[in-house]
């Protein structure tokens, strides 16, 4: 039970801003101080729906600024990421000890929930081992997990398999959710560009079974152009063609889509998911974000993993999602990019409890201290979260009703400890 009291401004959405007090029970927001709750004073601050980062690759954790690895053409980047994999070896240990160091900077930067696509699958790897290791480091420190289980260049029928046995150990409910909303099963190949008809056909097969949500990546340049090579098509033709532009699928990336492109998913009812930190700094494109809004498509905000954005800082990517924003169209305002890092992200992953701060919304919540110089000047606090302060991090991070970071320290661990299992595991 909480009260958080004398709030600057509460964002309950994009739309919706006031001030005053919020009051959690049981993990939701309600409208009354229930008794006997915490209080916990706010004032000089800004209140916000926990950051969901709908696009991260985790594992890339352990491999951040590697030699090799940026601003190259993804002919160059995937071998040098692969050796980099081969020489650590991709286990259950090392998806721990990288999931709980992407985590624990996410929940600090005010990231509460995390899809993560894993696409490393070495043959014979333990899956299961993997995929349970992930979702233990994100319960232990009190993060949401979205698992995806990917493949890039995987045996489709191995994938397949692999998925379906991951499916089956997690304790997942209803659309493949875990009761109490803290875990979430999800597929999905890497893209057209890696792999082809049959891997997409049996995940989805999965997916069906499960009731499992799908995700993928579409139209990078590499991923127009290798389509173009590999099937003289379009990689959103391909898509189509393989059954999945549908309701239950999110596209991550878009920065290679045609004006018809665009009508055609707004039309199959698709989700979008922008990560500017990885495509802007990688120089794989820019996605039309404006467009893709204005036809009425939800997009949601990822900062995909540390081989192509070494900073799992969510609201960072915001600020570049604004100021990239109009070298494709109209300028995005912060509010709206606000709105995608937190509502538009949750609901790309069928999650509409998260990403608000309406009564009955998950209670996972962002404090962001407003009151220092940094902020001195600004008009919009909102906006100033986003224009103001680069690289600025929340006060006290609330996910599940539960305090997470408290006056800006990771409560759940001890992020030295985190760091040491990281340099002794991977030992670069």
């Amino acid at each position: 039970m909480l009260s958080l009291t004398g709030a600057e401004a509460i964002l309950v959405d994009p739309l919706t801003l006031r001030g005053g007090d919020l009051h959690v029970a049981d993990g939701v927001i309600v409208d009354g101080a229930p008794p006997g709750a915490e209080s916990i004073d706010v004032s000089g601050c800004v209140v916000t729906a926990g950051l969901v980062n709908a696009h991260h690759h985790l594992l890339q954790s352990a491999f951040r600024t590697l030699p090799g690895t940026r601003s190259v053409p993804m002919a160059e980047w995937l071998p040098a990421m692969a050796a980099a994999y081969s020489t650590a070896v991709v286990d259950p240990e090392l998806a721990s000890v990288a999931a709980r160091v992407g985590l624990a900077e996410g929940l600090l930067s005010g990231v509460t929930t995390v899809a993560d696509h894993h696409l490393t699958w070495p043959s014979g790897v333990d899956s299961v081992g993997v995929a349970q290791a992930t979702a233990d480091a994100a319960r232990d420190l009190g993060a949401r997990l979205v698992f995806v289980r990917g493949a890039a260049r995987d045996d489709p029928e191995e994938a397949a398999a692999s998925a379906e046995a991951i499916a089956r150990a997690l304790p997942l409910g209803a659309g493949g959710v875990s009761t109490d909303g803290m875990l979430q099963l999800a597929v999905g190949p890497a893209g057209v560009h890696s792999d082809g008809e049959e891997t997409f056909r049996l995940l989805g097969e999965v997916a069906a079974r499960h009731g499992l949500r799908r995700r993928t990546q579409a139209n990078e340049q590499v991923d127009v152009a290798i389509a173009l090579e590999r099937y003289g098509r379009r990689p959103l033709d391909l898509l189509e063609e393989w059954g999945w532009l549908a309701p239950d699928v999110t596209l991550a990336h878009l920065c290679g889509v045609t004006e018809d492109e665009i009508g055609r998913l707004a039309a199959c009812g698709i989700t979008a998911t922008h990560a500017p930190g990885c495509d802007v700094m990688m120089g794989w494109g820019v996605a039309p974000v404006a467009a893709l809004r204005d036809a009425g498509i939800v997009v949601g905000l990822g900062t995909s993993g540390g081989g192509s954005n070494d900073a799992g800082h969510l609201l960072a990517d915001a600020r570049l999602a604004m100021q990239v924003s109009g070298l494709l169209g109209p300028a995005l305002a912060a509010h709206d990019v606000l709105g995608m890092a937190t509502e538009g992200s949750a609901l790309g992953l069928g999650r509409a409890e998260l990403g608000h701060v309406r009564p009955g919304a998950a209670a996972d919540l962002c404090v962001w201290d407003v009151s220092g110089v940094a902020d001195a000047g600004v008009a919009d606090p909102v906006a100033g979260l986003l224009w103001a302060s680069p690289g600025r991090r929340p006060k006290h991070v609330i996910v599940a009703g539960r305090v997470v970071v408290r006056d800006s320290v990771l409560v759940t661990a001890d992020e030295h400890d985190l760091v040491a299992a990281m340099r002794a595991r991977v030992r670069r």
